[in-house]
């Protein structure tokens, strides 16, 4: 797909979503050389707000190579939300499918026909409490290496101090007037996994040399070093049902308590109260 084949239906998104982008934000974009001019590839982006499709949309748009996203099928199938999706040609994941080829079947023919796949790796908005990406799920890696289309690892920063993921009230925070930054890096090398069959192993290795990629620019983009290891939001629910069943265990324990030492106290004065009462006995005998 080369540069100036953009289409209608995203020329029409473009001009009902730039007007409103260009007057309420900054832009700070950097990188766009590393975007291919010809050719299918994969871009790869962190996830930290709810504006961030419409941040990345708008510096992919700029580059002249537009991106389909993935997104759940069902968001294709009705009203103008679902013809938007079609127009634009966006790429809809099967998520009742098992077969992870299946499920990305349109992503691999989107890149055969030469056009842009944009993957958000880690599945949803990132857990980790300072917004570093987590640890990233594996169906950019599978996609990657079915078709060995040049990844390229992209970083954005800025739509989070506007909309901040997880707020209470997801409400826009416009002023002072937030700059929207985003950074494309060199293409991952991917090509020592090209060989090798696609295990799990394998797929987390890729992912994982994916999300190193995406760090990388990010904390180029933020100007501060990256945390040594990605955050594993899998452990860290299974740390906090941990945590909170050994808690409730203690409460427990700490409520049986008072009634354990009664029932102890009960038992030890029985003996010495049926011994009194059998003295008494023995006393009005005599």
């Amino acid at each position: 797909m080369s540069r100036r084949r953009i289409g209608f239906w995203y020329r029409l998104a473009a001009v009902i979503c730039k007007p409103p982008l260009l007057v309420l934000f900054k832009r700070d974009w950097q990188g766009m050389e590393h975007i291919p001019a010809d050719g299918g590839f994969i871009t790869a982006v962190n996830h930290n707000s709810y504006l961030d499709p419409l941040s990345y949309a708008h510096y992919q748009y700029n580059t002249g190579r537009v991106p389909r996203f993935l997104a759940k099928a069902g968001l294709f199938r009705s009203g103008f939300v679902g013809l938007m999706m079609r127009g634009t040609g966006q790429i809809p994941v099967y998520r009742e499918t098992t077969d992870a080829a299946t499920a990305f079947r349109a992503a691999v023919t989107a890149i055969h026909k030469g056009e842009c796949v944009a993957f958000y790796p880690e599945g949803t908005l990132t857990r980790d409490p300072e917004l570093w990406p987590m640890q990233g799920k594996t169906g950019a890696a599978r996609v990657a290496l079915l078709t060995k289309a040049p990844v390229i690892p992209v970083a954005q920063w800025g739509a989070n101090d506007a909309m901040p993921p997880y707020a209470k009230e997801k409400k826009l925070q416009l002023l002072p007037r937030k700059t929207l930054r985003v950074k494309a890096g060199p293409p991952v090398d991917l090509s020592a996994f090209y060989d090798q069959e696609p295990t799990a192993e394998v797929l987390r290795a890729v992912t994982d040399t994916i999300m190193a990629a995406i760090t990388e620019q990010l904390a180029q983009l933020r100007g501060e070093p990256a945390p040594a290891e990605p955050y594993d939001w899998r452990k860290a629910i299974a740390q906090e049902r941990r945590a909170a069943r050994e808690a409730a265990k203690a409460e427990r324990a700490a409520a049986a308590a008072p009634a354990e030492a009664a029932a102890a106290t009960e038992g030890a004065a029985a003996p010495q109260q049926a011994r009194s009462t059998q003295q008494a006995q023995e006393d009005e005998g005599k």
